[in-house]
């Protein structure tokens, strides 16, 4: 009996591991499969091209800085992104009729959210700020984000903006 329970908590571990990083890698191919699609739209294009910046630069750095993370909070993170930029989305779709004034307030709170919550302290600012900066870009996040807290952060500042 203990020999059967100790083959099943085995294989139960190799499964598991087998399947870590499914929802990163999964949000990721889509995206890069965005990217180089010549028929998809350029706004989802560049929302794409966001996802896969952001989430390179994420698994860099936690093998860097984080080596003894497990793949689910990679998986986290990523889901917490694709969770941010959906909300992003709609509250973007939501807002289009409302003043420009209001519509800056909208796109700050998510830039707030992403520059305040960084997930690595990381000091190389012109990497992590690269899209922050672009004035040209729908995506102005910060790369070094811990999109867990972004989200709940931008929830709440959205609450306080209706």
């Amino acid at each position: 009996m203990k020999r059967l329970f100790l083959l099943l908590s085995l294989a139960w571990i190799f499964t598991t591991d087998s399947s870590a990083q499914d929802i990163y890698y999964e949000i990721k191919h889509k995206a890069e499969a965005d990217v180089s699609a010549p028929s998809v739209n350029p706004l989802i294009k560049q929302f794409s091209r966001f996802k896969v910046e952001a989430l390179n630069y994420m698994a860099i750095k936690m093998k860097e800085e984080m080596p003894d993370s497990t793949a689910d909070l990679l998986d986290k993170e990523a889901l917490s992104l694709n969770t941010f930029l959906t909300i992003y989305t709609n509250a973007l779709v939501e807002n289009s009729q409302q003043p420009g004034t209001h519509q800056v307030k909208v796109i700050s709170a998510f830039m707030d959210a992403s520059y305040a919550n960084p997930l690595f302290n990381d000091s190389d600012k012109d990497l992590v700020l690269v899209f922050f900066k672009d004035g040209n870009s729908l995506t102005r996040f910060s790369l070094d984000t811990d999109w867990r807290r972004a989200v709940l952060a931008v929830q709440e500042a959205l609450k306080k903006l209706k």
